[in-house]
């Protein structure tokens, strides 16, 4: 039995033994959802979880006579545990590719970034291009990571999808004016606008258990990229990056760079949908779970289209 087995094996004996008392009353059931929700949302960020654990423990505990840089020691790591997840079968190979185009943009964009002094890596290492440590493309593959792992996990679908060709012209917009706001205008304001714009109908549909359950795509895009924030803050803590502004000691990251992470999870999340492709919700289910008219009138409106 493989591990990824033996895990739904362990998941269904758990269940077994919490579902009598989580189906005794409303609030025991939502107490057992919302438990869910959490241990899912943890599976998912498995591999972001693990660096950073690996970030902060090796800035706190990282020897100083060790026969490697510690960078590089992330670089090892990463790729241990890339292996392992395609290994045990907790990540596939076609997600895995799409991980590693983002892995790759990702690791350009940094190249072109550190160049600029937009910020830095302050160790010192082998294994980089430039200024920049090959663990650093870990860091990009671990959303594209969540993002995959959640599509299947919560089964996501979606309410009112846009068209596909928007999601890539708003993805591919936003990759470049990483690179180009340094010479012309940066237009990150009307992307946020041109997401609002395409999204604001959208819904998607996850099942922490039993009964999907609904959010506007706008607010989920947010809430995700707070948590990459929260993330970013505590990578710079273990100064796996410093920003210039950080040079002289610790602070937490102005909340503006959420907004840069928007535009780059938007990225990891058209990525996987060349994998993931994005699925509608269909009004009977919608009905059948009793959800509201807003969210029912736009699964009709996405059945019409189609």
């Amino acid at each position: 039995m493989s591990l990824k087995d033996k895990i739904k094996a362990q998941v269904a004996v758990f269940d077994a033994w919490a579902r009598p008392w989580a189906d005794k009353s409303k609030l025991r059931g939502w107490a057992y959802e919302f438990l869910l929700f959490g241990l899912k949302q943890a599976w998912a960020c498995l591999f972001g979880g693990l660096m950073l654990a690996l970030l902060v423990g090796t800035h706190l505990f990282w020897p100083e006579n060790a026969p490697i840089a510690r960078y590089d020691f992330l670089v090892l790591a990463s790729v241990a545990i890339q292996g392992a997840l395609l290994a045990t079968k907790l990540e596939r190979w076609d997600e895995a590719v799409v991980i590693l185009i983002f892995h790759v943009v990702g690791t350009i964009m940094e190249i072109f970034k550190t160049a600029h002094g937009s910020w830095i890596y302050p160790e010192e290492s082998v294994l980089r291009i430039g200024g920049v440590p090959l663990f650093s493309g870990f860091m990009y593959a671990c959303v594209g990571s969540y993002v995959a792992r959640a599509m299947r996990l919560f089964e996501i679908k979606f309410v009112g999808y846009p068209p596909l060709w928007t999601t890539w012209v708003l993805a591919l917009l936003a990759y470049v004016n990483f690179f180009t706001h340094h010479y012309i205008i940066d237009i990150r304001l009307g992307l946020f606008a041109f997401s609002a714009l395409i999204f604001w109908r959208t819904w998607f549909v996850f099942t922490p258990d039993k009964k999907p359950r609904f959010m506007p795509m706008l607010v989920g895009l947010l809430l995700v990229s707070l948590f990459i924030w929260f993330a970013e803050n505590l990578g710079t803590f273990a100064a796996a990056w410093v920003y210039p502004s950080q040079q002289d000691g610790w602070h937490v990251v102005p909340i503006e760079k959420m907004g840069a992470w928007y535009l780059l999870m938007l990225l990891s999340f058209v990525l996987v949908t060349l994998v993931h492709k994005p699925e509608a919700f269909e009004r009977a289910d919608s009905s059948a779970t009793g959800e509201t008219p807003a969210v029912q009138n736009g699964g009709r409106r996405r059945e019409e289209s189609a």
